[in-house]
Parts: structure tokens; C-alpha cells; sequence
């Protein structure tokens, strides 16, 4: 299929990499020309494990390109994506603009044209976006009406940052939701993954992704709150939750189930946000939810008050920190809504001389929303970053280590600092055995 993908950041990277790789000939439109000429390129404009070789491949066989051009991306187009950003409003709603100004585009282009063509969603939307928001504004914008030649779709993305590219080629199921003709043609589209297809209502695909990261972020707060209480019992709750995800009869899966640091990133708390704001507007009480965003930000608060406990248990002279891994999960470069950025924000204010080290983020590298994001929350991250790790731990007094990258946790053994706070659990005994060791959450 000649397929038209809007948005070039980490959904819409992988997913057309990889629907390139499986045989369709892919267009990527971008207002970011960094990211157009990124990907021309053959370089990926986000960092993310396997993406570089399918991406090379691809481009150089001709099978994906990209353009900030939509009528030139149009224009043999069977179907379009949409994998653009929906970001939080300021009162926690979903901002659609993105996805407003793409539909008016790909309408715009498509009128006076009698080419069948299906638009389909994968950037996460609230219930009723696609029946009363872009199907309007694509009939508005073509002057043609939904019906056989012209279609609308939803079907959500279940891809996590780091392994999405596995994601892709192996969802838990493909989920649709649009007319019978409309899931024919994602069905197509998506031919080469296996597992369950489920063909359900607009609203219900829309709900779907809200209601699978609601259940992450939940299982998230639950776990660290669990860890908050059993550390002070002398309890190591990572012990005790090996045993409980065991369960596979009631406690479903043990994806997210281990005590860390809190939640973050581009799609859980925003999505929590957008459901407490449908809820608000509906006159409808989510206690829950609501509590998994406190109990989230309470776990960074609680570890920002013994940070400051440690400093003043050493004298408080030695105010220096090192903040070791600072996107808000393994092995990729994205820093929007890291609690790790949240925590050295929080320490930066309370005075600190905080040093970080990441062995994924180069301030040069960093693009779109993810660069707007730490000029906001940390401007001057480039005077705070460092490239190795030991210039970041030199005279520490607190280590937070929030990687188990091999090169760092052997520049933690090697310093000894007097404190270090593991964010992370999987540091291994040698770490775990150094005087100053403890736990965020045991």
C-alpha cells in the first residue's frame, strides 16, 4: 500500500520503519525539517533499539521517505496516519491541535479528488475525538462526505520507548475501530502481525489505549506504595513482589511490577490527566486515578526530602549531588515528563550543586517536544550535564543512580560515594553491598 504517515517522532519513527520494512511504500510528513532531513538521511531522528538498520535498509531500497510537503506526500496515497502529538492542556485535557491542523491538511489535498482514501488515527485521542472532531473536519476540509471512498479509523499504537520496535512486529492484538470497510483496510495494512485482530466501536479503540495506561500507571503507584511502606518495616518489597507477579491467574502480568522511581514519559500521565478531565466534565469521581498521579509525585518528593536528609546527616558542607540517568526510562533519550527531571528540578531549587550524567542524551541531539520540554522544566541542563559519568560523581556526597547501564554502575563501584539512592533495583549485589547503599523503595 502507498501509505502517508504524519509525525516523526517515536510512534511515527517506528511505525513507518517498520511498515517500510514489511513491503508498503512509505511517506513521512514533518514540520520539523531536522527530522525530514533526518530520516532522508537514514539517520533516526529518535533514539530506539533496532530502528537503525531497518531504517538504513528502508530508505536505501527506496521504501520510506520524507517531506514537509503534504501534497507531495498525498499524492498516490491509499491511507494516512496520523501518529502526531497530543500533549496536555494546562487544565489536563487533551490538546488536539496537532491532529486538527493534519486533518485540515490531508481534507485540503484530498478535495476534488475521487481517489478512495482512509485516514486513520494511532495518536492517543479521547473517546468521541474521530466521530466528532476529525471526521467533521475531513469532510469540512475535502467537501467530501464518509462513506465508501472516503474512510476514518482508529487504531491505537500499544508500542513501549526501547523496545518498539519488538512492539511492532508483536502487539498483545491489533484493535480497530471504524466501519467494516475501514478495518479491511487496516486489517491490510497490518497484515504481517499475528495475534488477535479485535474489530470494535470508535469510541471503544479511542478508550482502550486510556484504559491500558491508566492500568500501567496503577500498577506503577500501587508497587511503589507498597515499597514506601516496606522499607521502613525493613521489608525488601522487591522480594516480595517476585513472588506476587508469580500470580498469573489474578495478577494478570508482571509488566511494571517492581518497586522503583515513579512513572513518566509522553503517554501515563498525560493520559491519567485527560481521563481526570473527562471525569471533572462528566461530573464523575476517579479517587484511583487520581491517586496514582499523587502517589507518583509523592515518590519524587520522597526522595528529594532524603536527599536533603543525607546532605545534612554529612554536615552539611558537601552539597554536592549526582543525578546519574535522567530520561525517564532505560535506554532511550526522552525526557518529557521524566521524574528524573522532575527530581533535579526539585533539588536544583532546594539549593543543591547538582551534577548529571546520561549516557543517552546529548542536549545537541534532542529535538521537537522533548527539547521544548527541558528548555522549560531545566534550562540549563547543558551546564548540569556531563559526558562521563565520573566528572558527574567527583566529590558527591548523594549518588542517585536511575541506570544500570554496565559503564555507570562501574564508575559507581569504583567512587563509593558516601550515599547512593538506587531509582533503579537492578544494580546488582556488588552496588547493593557498598556502606552508603539504599533503596527508593527497600
Amino acid at each position: 500500500m502507498n501509505v502517508t504517515l504524519f509525525g516523526l517522532g517515536y510512534v511515527g519513527s517506528v511505525t513507518a520503519t517498520c511498515l517500510a520494512s514489511r513491503g508498503h511504500h512509505v511517506v513521512g510528513v514533518d514540520t520539523d525539517p531536522g527530522k525530514v532531513a533526518a530520516l532522508n538521511a537514514g539517520v533516526p531522528p529518535v533514539l530506539e533499539a533496532g530502528l537503525d538498520a531497518l531504517l538504513v535498509d528502508v530508505v536505501a531500497r527506496g521504501a520510506l521517505r520524507a517531506t514537509d510537503s503534504v501534497r507531495d506526500a498525498l499524492a498516490d496515497s491509499d491511507v494516512s496516519l496520523i501518529c502526531v502529538g497530543t500533549p496536555s492542556a494546562h487544565n489536563g485535557s487533551t490538546d488536539l491541535r496537532q491532529v486538527e491542523r493534519v486533518v485540515r491538511e490531508i481534507g485540503s489535498v484530498l478535495a476534488g479528488s475521487t481517489r478512495p482514501h482512509t485516514v486513520v488515527v494511532r495518536s492517543t485521542v479521547p473517546p468521541g475525538t474521530v466521530e466528532e472532531v476529525v471526521a467533521p473536519l475531513l469532510e469540512e476540509a475535502s467537501g467530501r462526505r464518509i462513506g465508501d471512498d472516503l474512510q476514518v479509523a482508529m487504531c491505537p499504537e500499544f508500542l513501549r520507548e526501547g523496545t518498539s520496535v519488538a512492539d511492532f512486529f508483536d502487539p498483545p492484538f491489533l484493535v480497530v475501530g471504524g466501519s467494516p470497510g475501514a478495518a479491511a483496510v487496516v486489517r491490510e495494512l497490518f497484515g504481517f502481525v499475528r495475534g488477535p485482530v479485535h474489530e470494535v466501536e470508535l469510541r471503544s479503540a479511542e478508550s482502550l489505549k486510556y484504559a491500558c495506561n491508566a492500568f500501567h500507571a496503577l500498577k506503577v503507584s500501587f508497587t511503589n506504595e507498597l515499597s514506601r511502606l516496606y522499607r521502613l518495616l525493613d521489608v525488601d518489597s522487591r522480594e516480595v513482589m517476585e513472588v506476587f507477579v508469580g500470580d498469573r491467574q489474578l495478577n494478570i502480568s508482571p509488566a511494571y511490577l517492581r518497586p522503583g522511581f515513579a512513572f513518566g514519559g509522553s503517554c501515563l500521565p498525560k493520559d491519567l490527566r485527560s481521563l481526570l478531565h473527562l471525569a471533572r466534565m462528566n461530573c464523575v469521581d476517579l479517587p484511583v486515578l487520581q491517586g496514582a498521579l499523587a502517589s507518583n509525585e509523592m515518590v519524587v518528593r520522597d526522595v528529594a526530602e532524603r536527599v536533603l536528609d543525607a546532605v545534612e546527616s554529612g554536615g552539611g558542607q558537601n552539597r554536592r549531588v549526582a543525578l546519574l540517568g535522567l530520561s525517564f526510562k532505560h535506554n532511550t533519550d526522552d525526557l518529557r515528563e521524566s521524574p528524573n527531571v522532575a527530581l533535579a528540578e526539585m533539588m536544583l531549587g532546594k539549593g543543591l550543586d547538582v551534577r548529571i550524567h546520561d549516557p543517552h542524551v546529548n542536549t545537541a541531539m534532542l529535538t521537537g517536544a522533548n527539547l521544548r520540554y527541558v528548555h522549560a522544566r531545566l534550562p540549563h541542563l547543558q551546564k548540569v550535564l556531563h559526558d562521563d559519568a565520573a566528572d558527574a560523581l567527583r566529590d558527591a556526597q548523594v549518588v542517585l543512580v536511575s541506570t544500570s547501564d554496565p559503564s555507570v554502575v562501574a564508575t559507581v563501584l569504583a567512587a563509593a560515594p558516601p550515599v547512593v539512592i538506587d531509582l533503579d533495583g537492578r544494580l546488582g549485589r556488588s552496588v547493593e553491598s557498598l556502606a552508603g547503599y539504599q533503596g527508593v523503595g527497600w
